[in-house]
């Protein structure tokens, strides 16, 4: 997922860069919506994860 979150942020630079602000603002938009469904997943992987086996 955060892989997508980089390649939508690269696409909205390089649109940005060659003036399409329409489509640098959706990818925009789509990138942090995935960056952040990232971060809740990661915290949520974190906080209940596998327990660790008794040694």
């Amino acid at each position: 997922m955060l892989r997508w979150a980089v390649t939508f942020l690269i696409i909205a630079l390089i649109a940005a860069f060659f003036g399409f602000s329409g489509i640098a603002s959706t990818a925009t938009e789509i990138a942090k919506v995935l960056f952040f469904i990232f971060i809740v997943l990661f915290i949520l992987a974190l906080i209940f994860g596998r327990p660790r086996p008794p040694k």
